[in-house]
């Protein structure tokens, strides 16, 4: 039920290393998220309390399933994903509470009014801001910090710092922790917006 066959795991993690090797500069690294990172990056977001998760950048969904298991019954989770073979596999989810959008997370005003959701009390993103324009990585992060809930948590795992200095005239100094259980280690950045 919560478990993937082997198959279906193997097949997803066949499609990430295919869609690294088309787009690099789109995906960041070539291998998904382990579980040890996964469950690093739930507790960050602490949606377990969340009324409203926002996912950029779901890849294969493994890090999606992790935040579904985690959220209340009564959340939703939107995830926002530019690669077509990814969008593809992340809509094959089923979960009621889950909507899989196809575009990129410089809409991502848009995309929230479009669904009717309020506030995000977490925004997940996996989006390489390493290899973006600081142009577009800032836009991004311009409406995450607009979007989020007063107290709403913004969490970026990334194998570079850049979003650091991206983020920071946004929603300030970063928590960092690095999962050492990731091939390769990824830091985990999370910032809390103050409420008003």
């Amino acid at each position: 039920m919560q478990n993937k066959k082997p198959n279906g795991y193997l097949n997803d993690r066949l499609i990430f290393i295919q869609e690294f090797l088309r787009h690099p500069l789109q995906i960041g690294w070539a291998v998904p998220s382990s579980r040890f990172l996964e469950r690093r990056i739930v507790a960050a977001a602490g949606v377990a309390s969340a009324n409203v998760v926002v996912e950029l950048g779901p890849g294969t969904g493994g890090t999606t399933r992790a935040l579904l298991r985690a959220m209340p019954q009564h959340a939703r989770l939107l995830s926002v994903e530019i690669n077509s073979h990814f969008h593809a596999v992340v809509s094959s989810i089923e979960d009621d509470r889950h909507i899989a959008h196809f575009g990129s997370a410089c809409e991502l005003k848009e995309i929230i009014s479009m669904y009717g959701l309020e506030a995000p009390n977490a925004v997940v993103s996996g989006i390489p801001f390493s290899t973006m324009s600081r142009d577009v990585g800032s836009q991004i992060l311009e409406a995450v910090s607009s979007l989020l809930a007063s107290n709403g948590r913004f969490v970026a795992y990334q194998v570079s710092n850049r979003v650091v200095s991206l983020c920071q005239p946004f929603l300030g100094t970063a928590q960092t922790a690095t999962e050492l259980l990731n091939i390769p280690p990824v830091r985990v950045f999370q910032w809390e917006k103050n409420g008003a």
